[in-house]
């Protein structure tokens, strides 16, 4: 059976005190809970150690918001897969659509940065989704599936450590709302794709999170749709208490 997932995605947030102070205060809050999801947070690469430090491996997961798709080298300024594993995180999101948008990255780009991940044991969460534009304009299905057919090159086995994260790039912070009905139907469409290519118990074992404005008031609805697997969470991570209300909508 697929897990049920919460992470958080700090972006370019908090300085490294308030980072682990956070992370600290997650981990306390978590502490002799049962919670009905595995929980991640995704943390800026100055953070990485400091973070691990301080969090239980059984009650957080580790991961990093972007990594290089060059194994080592001369490439100033990067980070790669294999310095982000050492730092002792087990995932990292790849293709965020602020990536996608602010830093060109495309798809041939992100099949090679997900093979670095996988070849370093990172577990990547790979994000898709559509701007106001596609969505407008009805191609939406079709861009999604063009994003997720960019990993269609793994081995069955490779792609079976893939989370997938759906964006709806625009519903994010420009006042337009996804609802819980719209989440469902990609995530649907997504599992469709997968299956199409990789079969069905692999579609059905895919995590498949939502990466809209979720929040407390509205992810106990989001969650409760059949495709919908849990959250890759922005602003309301940066709150220990909001993040725990997000966790704490699988009940």
């Amino acid at each position: 059976m697929r897990k049920n997932i919460v992470a958080g995605n700090w972006k370019m947030n908090t300085t490294l005190d308030e980072g682990v102070e956070l992370a600290n205060d997650i981990n306390t809050l978590l502490k002799g809970k049962k919670v009905n999801c595995d929980v991640i947070i995704c943390v800026p690469f100055t953070h990485l150690t400091s973070v691990n430090a301080v969090i239980e491996p059984e009650l957080i997961g580790l991961g990093a918001e972007n990594c290089s798709e060059h194994d080592k080298g001369a490439y100033t300024g990067e980070v790669s897969a294999s310095m982000v594993k050492s730092t002792g995180a087990t995932h990292v999101i790849l293709g965020h659509s602020e990536r996608r948008q602010y830093f060109g990255e495309n798809n041939e780009q992100l099949l090679a940065k997900t093979h670095q991940a996988l070849t370093n044991g990172l577990k990547p969460i790979f994000c898709v989704g559509e701007v106001l534009e596609e969505r407008e304009n009805g191609t939406y299905n079709d861009v999604v599936k063009s994003q997720v057919e960019a990993l269609f090159s793994l081995t069955p086995e490779e792609f079976s450590k893939i989370v997938i994260a759906y964006e709806p790039v625009w519903a994010i912070g420009t006042g337009k709302t996804a609802t819980a009905e719209q989440a469902e139907d990609m995530h649907a469409h997504i599992r469709k794709v997968v299956e199409e290519k990789y079969g069905n118990e692999i579609a059905e074992n895919t995590s498949i999170l939502y990466g809209g404005s979720c929040k407390p008031s509205n992810a106990k609805e989001i969650f409760s749709k059949p495709n919908v697997d849990g959250g890759l969470i922005g602003g309301a991570a940066l709150q220990a208490d909001s993040f725990m209300g997000i966790i704490e909508a699988f009940d």
